[in-house]
Parts: C-alpha cells; structure tokens; sequence
C-alpha cells in the first residue's frame, strides 16, 4: 500500500498552492522525516526543517544519480537526457566547467537591451493583453539558446505538464515532443552554427571532449525548464507578497536602489521551489533518527521555516 500524499498528510483545509507553509510548519511538529507519496515518482521520504535539510543537501550518501534508486530501470528515469541536476561528481563538475564558460558575463550582458525591450513592451501592454511573469523568461532564454522565434509557443505547455503533469500520459506525450524538437535543434545548430549559446555548447574547442548527444538534451532541458519555470516563480511570487505587504511596496517604490536585496529577500521570504530534486540514498543513512534505506529516494523541503514578514 502507497504511503500517504502531501495532501493527506496535511492539516484538514490545508491549501499547499497557495500557502504550503502552515502545513509544512504543522507536519514538522508531528517530525522532521514522513514517508509520502509522490504521484509519478512513488514513495520517498520528505526531510523537514533547517538543520536536517541543510545536511541532507551536503550528505555524500545522497545521490542526484538516479540509477541510485532502487526503482531505477532505464534512462527513461531521467527527465530529458543526461542533465546536471541529474549527476554527481565527476560528471556534473565536467557539465557545469562547460556551461560556466560559455555562460559568461559578455554572453548574458549582450542579451540586456533585448531583455529590456521585451520588459518594456510587456509592462506597456498590461493591460489588457496580460501574461509577464511568463513570457519575459521564456523570451530571454529561447534568445539565449537560439530558439527560433516561431517555435517558443511550443515550450509553456510541454514545460508545465513536465513540471505539474495533468497526467502520466500527457507528460511522457510532451516529454517525447520536447525532445524531438530540441534533437532537431541540435542537429540544426550543428550544420550551420550561430553565436547563440546551443551553438556554442555543441562545437567542442578542438582537442576537448565535447558533450554527448544526451547530454546536450539535457542541458539544452535545464537550460530552459529550470531557467524559465523559476524565474516566473520569483516575478509572481515577488509581486504577491509585495502586494500583501503594501508598505514594503511603498518603500521600494520610494527608493529603487532596494531594488537587489529586495530580490534576494524575495527568494528567502518565499522562494520559487519548494522542493530541491529528489536524492537518492547511495547507501543507508539516519536523518533524525529515522533510518533511510539504500535505494530510496528523499525529498528535501526547501521552506524549512514559515516566513517571516520581509
């Protein structure tokens, strides 16, 4: 029999979208370590609280390398490909020594007067046209990856039934579609190069071993998946809780040089996960006094605390 759900487990009225942090506050009461289960996934253990998931997160016996879970049968368990959040050391420090580099500052600062007429434009049809959060990351990252214009209303569907299936079918559905477009797109970008950064990634330096197939569909997967879905996390959840607190929004508005600490606060008050990606136990371990099997798989809770006013 499955473990209970998050939605079981938590108190009656409970609503985790909206506010997940009573709940995660009332289940740290009852212990720092549940056994649920996740539709999709399966049952993992959810670590909660501060110092159990600050341990947790360095913990050598955690493993992002899902052939550590005991479920593991094939490379359908990774997402798309072979991505960073997915290996561990060596292979993840050789992935991100290749991104770093070709993700640089002259890159990213290229991108500015583009970033800010999207910005602009955006801002200048709300309303009634509506959607921000949205389409300004989205925007930016395609740019970045060199994904063609008349192709990026593709990606907020795929993204979303990856990130929240509406079902196991129609994520393996967008699954599939995903990465036949981005292997087009390698392929494309192979023949005839730009300077976009896909570009970059797939023409290896001569002389330096260059990323494989999976891994390019796995970087090219990180790359706008996460690179998106977070940022509009962090737009919306920073405009609600400015709204919720109109005197923090009055005092931005008074002196935007608060603008840089009031996204780092934004990301502490109420960030745009909730959960890092799941570990899996290389081998058994305690985590406040419970004991982990090897081959299971954890879940580390990221708002250990209920914020605290910003």
């Amino acid at each position: 029999m499955p473990a209970p759900t998050l939605e079981e487990l938590a108190p009656a009225g409970s609503d985790l979208t909206a506010d997940p942090h009573p709940a995660l506050a009332a289940l740290r009461e009852r212990g720092r370590v549940h056994r649920v289960h996740v539709p999709g996934t399966g049952d993992v253990w959810l670590v909660l609280g501060r110092d159990e998931v600050r341990a947790a997160l360095t913990d050598q016996r955690l493993r992002n390398d899902v052939r550590h879970s005991a479920t593991w049968k094939s490379d359908g368990g990774h997402a798309i490909g072979l991505n960073m959040l997915q290996t561990d050391a060596p292979r993840h420090t050789r992935l991100r020594a290749l991104v770093a580099r070709e993700f640089t500052a002259g890159r990213v600062e290229a991108l500015r007067p583009r970033v800010q007429r999207t910005a602009d434009a955006l801002l200048d049809a709300l309303p009634p046209a509506g959607g921000y959060a949205l389409p300004l990351p989205l925007t930016v990252i395609c740019e970045l990856l060199g994904v063609p214009a008349g192709d990026r209303h593709l990606f907020p569907t795929w993204s979303a039934e990856l990130v929240a299936p509406s079902s196991p079918a129609a994520a393996a559905a967008a699954g599939a579609e995903m990465t036949a477009y981005f292997a087009s797109l390698i392929t494309a970008k192979t023949l005839d190069p730009g300077t976009d950064l896909m570009s970059a990634l797939v023409l290896a330096p001569a002389g330096e071993e260059g990323l494989s197939p999976g891994e390019l569909l796995g970087m090219a997967f990180l790359l706008l998946v996460a690179g998106h879905e977070t940022t509009v996390n962090l737009i919306s959840g920073g405009v609600l809780s400015l709204l919720r607190h109109p005197d923090q929004l009055a005092a931005l508005r008074a002196d935007p040089g608060l603008l840089a600490g009031a996204v780092e606060e934004m990301l502490r008050h109420d960030g745009p996960v909730t959960a890092a990606a799941f570990r899996h136990a290389a081998e058994p371990l305690e985590i406040a006094g419970v004991r982990i099997p090897a081959g299971d798989s954890v879940m580390l809770s990221l708002p250990a605390h209920p914020p605290t006013t910003p």
